[in-house]
């Protein structure tokens, strides 16, 4: 069976050698750690350039391993580049996409990408949304879950995602840092806890806000199974029941579970049984998070118990996928 996995970062091999020249957008470099290289980013956040980030016979190989036939690549979330002034966040968005379909255009066959958008400049944001799909042929944009602390919800933040449902291209949502966390810093909480704390909220305004309700054919992934937004939906539809702040959203927010599509990283496959009982299997994806240390397995033991038909997991593993992302009939097989 074919398997297509939506949640897969890169640094493309053109960024990683302007990160070794010193020409890097905001700064990042490469450090030799030990005899093995660190990305550096100027904030203080740094983790191993592992081959399987830029190297595509790596990335292929791992894949390969993992039994996955083909993957929707986003550059590593560090490099949305927020906290950027608009003219450098423009340059570095372009920048980026460029080097990520370049990547693409290497293993055309097993790979696609999404686009990084300069968000923080929203007019700057839907030009290079743009061209990124016009002219690159990237399937969607990966968008941090809010921009340098402003929500996604936010009315100047607004344009740009009406953009992105006129295109009919989805938006991956993804946790965004690259600094010190206050009070997450210890036990790296920052990504533990405040990685799905971080989806949960997004979601959660967007619910609330009315976001959800303005924009009907906006198509939205929770990574990491959605964070913690599907094993709380009850609190949720509770506070909208009791509390008045709440009432911008039209309704209960359990029935906007499946205005959001998901991937399987929930690292326990009795999450993952309840993201698709709760959301339904044709909102599931398959997703890894590979290269990062945090990253899940193989489709098969993301499921491993998972009870649900064959239909259904062809859904999780290829179908829904190949619907969102618009891609082609004729992928490989596995």
């Amino acid at each position: 069976m074919k398997v297509i996995d939506v949640h897969a970062h890169v640094i493309p091999p053109a960024l990683v050698a302007m990160m070794r020249e010193g020409t890097a957008p905001d700064g990042v470099t490469i450090e030799d750690r030990g005899g093995s290289p660190w990305v550096v980013h100027r904030q203080g956040y740094r983790y191993p350039l592992a081959p399987a980030f830029h190297d595509v016979e790596a990335r292929l190989a791992k894949m390969d391993e993992d039994g996955i036939d083909f993957a929707v690549l986003s550059v590593a979330p560090p490099f949305l580049n927020y906290g950027l002034n608009p003219d450098d966040a423009r340059s570095a968005s372009a920048v980026i996409n460029d080097a990520l379909a370049d990547m693409v255009a290497q293993a055309p066959d097993r790979f696609a990408g999404v686009a990084t958008l300069p968000m923080q400049d929203p007019s700057g944001a839907i030009a290079e949304l743009h061209r990124a799909v016009e002219v690159l042929g990237l399937r969607g944009v990966q968008l941090g879950s809010h921009v340098e602390g402003t929500p996604l919800d936010d009315a100047g933040i607004r344009p740009v995602l009406e953009a992105i449902q006129a295109l009919g291209v989805p938006a991956i949502l993804h946790p965004y840092y690259v600094g010190s966390t206050p009070g997450l810093d210890d036990f790296y909480l920052t990504n533990l806890e405040g990685n799905p704390w971080q989806t949960a909220l997004a979601a959660s305004r967007l619910i609330f806000s009315g976001t959800l309700d303005a924009l009907p054919e906006l198509e939205l992934v929770l990574v990491h199974g959605g964070g913690h937004l599907p094993y709380q939906i009850g609190r949720l539809d509770h506070g909208h029941r009791v509390r008045s702040e709440t009432a911008g959203a039209a309704h209960a927010p359990s029935t906007y579970l499946r205005r959001f599509h998901y991937d399987t990283l929930t690292h326990l496959p009795a999450a993952a049984q309840w993201l698709i009982e709760q959301a339904g299997a044709d909102r599931v994806m398959f997703g890894t998070d590979v290269p990062f240390d945090m990253a899940g397995g193989a489709l098969t033991s993301q499921l491993e118990g998972v009870d649900i038909p064959s239909n259904a997991f062809k859904l999780i593993a290829h179908e829904n996928a190949e619907r969102l992302f618009s891609l082609t009939g004729d992928l490989p097989r596995g």
